[in-house]
């Protein structure tokens, strides 16, 4: 069934590309308290870095295989062996940098289970639990850094954490619902409406 032109999505979002829909429409700028995707996301938009998200969307099953379904506790036990495997592994992007920092950020977050309860309560502490609720003109594009970013890289870098810049905690915010939460909620009611006409139009059928 073809979907209804009131449904518009965001630029970056292809609609051509499958993976690049449901991330969209089920996962960006929903707010998660998912310990585990949480996790999985802070480490694939690192490995994002320099490359498109189309790319590591690709590769997201290939990561959630060879990572150990992204469990830091069997990440931080990775030795040299496990290294060897994953640069060899043509599933995932085999950047020794990149993947090094997986298995350090898996010891960075061990800590914060302790002194906060996880990454999950850690990280939203930051906003105070609540996501932020940005207005934005539409066609006006988002910063790419924030005073936000600025300050949760500052410190995931103090407690250790790599490949966590600015720009990529920014990119963050905006994926586990803490900003942008206008375009998200307009997206979300737009989306109830097209499945209430199809409810509808089932009905009169």
């Amino acid at each position: 069934m073809n979907e209804p032109s009131t449904l518009v999505r965001c630029s970056w979002a292809n609609p051509a590309n499958a993976l690049y829909r449901v991330y969209h429409d089920e996962e960006w700028g929903v707010p998660c308290t998912d310990e585990t995707r949480l996790f999985e996301m802070l480490n694939l938009e690192g490995a994002q870095a320099g490359l498109s998200w189309s790319t590591i969307l690709a590769k997201r099953e290939n990561y959630h295989a060879a990572f150990d379904g992204w469990d830091a506790k069997k990440i931080a036990r990775y030795g040299e062996a496990d290294m060897t495997r994953l640069v060899g592994d043509a599933g995932i992007v085999r950047n020794r940098l990149k993947i090094g920092s997986a298995i350090n950020n898996a010891h960075a977050v061990l800590p914060l289970i302790d002194e906060f309860g996880g990454l999950v309560p850690y990280l939203w502490s930051w906003v105070g639990g609540v996501p932020i609720a940005n207005r934005r003109p539409a066609g006006e594009r988002a910063p790419a850094r924030t005073e936000l970013s600025d300050a949760l890289s500052k410190d995931l870098i103090a407690r250790g954490f790599r490949f966590v810049g600015s720009t990529i905690c920014t990119r963050i915010c905006r994926q586990w619902g803490w900003s942008m939460i206008m375009r998200r909620s307009a997206f979300d009611q737009l989306a109830k409406a097209s499945e209430s006409d199809r409810e509808s139009s089932h009905r009169a059928i």
